[in-house]
């Protein structure tokens, strides 16, 4: 093991890290919550702050990603593709198989652009997140409880609130409403042979109202469906505490562009169409299973400076007056002082593992296919 590679494994370094990701996401949800007075004057200028106000707090976690652990993504894509990268509004349609993904989806956002405006259909519970949903419902997020009769006014009102937004968005979907595992993957089979649909090996059966509403409520601001399958080299699975020890993956994302306009408008067609997409999907896989790779032309984006300086910035302004009050904490001899802040450390590890928790396969909460969890409901 190489010193650097030793550094980034000592758990100090990781709680700094973590230090300075929880305090400036608390500085930025603060300010977030004063800009609301722009809103009722100019909600686009509001959109525009609070654009620029998320990208500070996600980009540190994509700094994680590209220089902490130095993780590489390749895209198998054409140049046509990705020269429309960053210049419209978009639906993102990913797998959702590792703890990582919305990572790697975020690194091609900041790579082209549209970090700070990124958006997701994302579940309920995630708005009682600190940081995470809080910085998500400045952001005009719309948060959805998968119950349809519930979300219907909500998921309708949020989705048209959009329609005007002055960033160009990629807005993330994932489909099969939950993370991949084998015991759901069992049970979305057998509801695919109780529907008569194609089984899939890779993936669960996509939910398709999401979508079909999504379509629905953007038409006229989306102009494309950009469909993206992700696996990793070597068949890792990558976590996020991997990446916080500096451990480096190999990412490679698929990605091919659908023009709205050859997407039906029939919500039944539509909803066909996202199934053959997920056969497509999974065809995909099966190559990647075989080959170790995607098919097609390769394309590497460049990682830029800006989420490291960014970080560097937080790090700076954080982290000095913390260091000196350690040392005044220690030189006093105290030890009141000295228990007092050995506890807000203590404190400090448990706050930053419980949010790394909720990207965790084993802890997302997922009711799917949980009889009991369903009866509670």
């Amino acid at each position: 093991m190489g010193v650097l590679a030793w550094l980034k494994s000592q758990f100090i370094l990781q709680l700094l890290i973590g230090f300075v990701f929880v305090v400036s996401g608390l500085i930025i949800n603060f300010i977030q919550l004063c800009s609301c007075v722009i809103w009722p004057f100019n909600k686009q200028l509001y959109r525009k702050f609070n654009t620029r106000m998320s990208y500070s707090l996600w980009s540190q976690l994509v700094m994680l990603l590209e220089w902490w652990s130095g993780t590489d993504c390749t895209l198998y894509t054409d140049q046509a593709t990705v020269d429309m990268f960053g210049k419209e509004h978009v639906i993102i349609i990913l797998n959702h198989n590792f703890e990582i993904d919305f990572l790697c989806g975020w690194t091609m956002c900041e790579r082209y652009g549209v970090l700070g405006s990124s958006k997701v259909l994302a579940k309920h519970e995630l708005l009682k997140v600190p940081l995470i949903g809080w910085t998500w419902y400045f952001l005009e997020i719309v948060f959805c409880k998968r119950k349809w009769e519930e979300d219907r006014d909500t998921v309708f009102k949020g989705l048209h609130q959009l329609r005007d937004y002055p960033e160009y968005m990629w807005f993330l979907l994932y489909c099969e409403g939950t993370r991949f595992t084998e015991k759901k993957h069992q049970i979305s089979m057998q509801v695919a042979e109780s529907k008569g649909l194609p089984k899939l090996k890779y993936h669960l059966l996509p939910r398709t109202k999401g979508f079909t509403t999504t379509m629905q409520c953007l038409k006229g601001t989306v102009k494309a469906v950009y469909d993206v399958t992700l696996n990793f080299k070597d068949k890792e699975n990558p976590t996020l505490l991997g990446l916080v020890s500096g451990k480096k993956y190999k990412a490679d994302m698929s990605v091919r562009r659908f023009p709205v306009e050859d997407i039906p408008d029939d919500e039944k067609e539509c909803a066909d169409w996202l199934h053959n997409l997920y056969r497509e999907k999974d065809a995909l896989q099966e190559y990647y299973e075989k080959e170790g790779k995607y098919p097609g032309p390769t394309i590497i984006p460049k990682r830029r400076l800006w989420t490291l300086l960014n970080f560097l910035f937080w790090a700076t302004l954080l982290l000095s007056p913390l260091i000196n009050f350690a040392w005044d904490v220690f030189v006093s001899g105290s030890p009141l002082l000295i228990i007092g802040f050995m506890l807000f450390l203590i404190v400090a590890s448990v706050a930053v593992r419980r949010l790394i928790g909720v990207t965790e396969v084993n802890k997302t909460g997922s009711s799917y296919g949980n009889v009991e969890a369903k009866k509670k409901d």
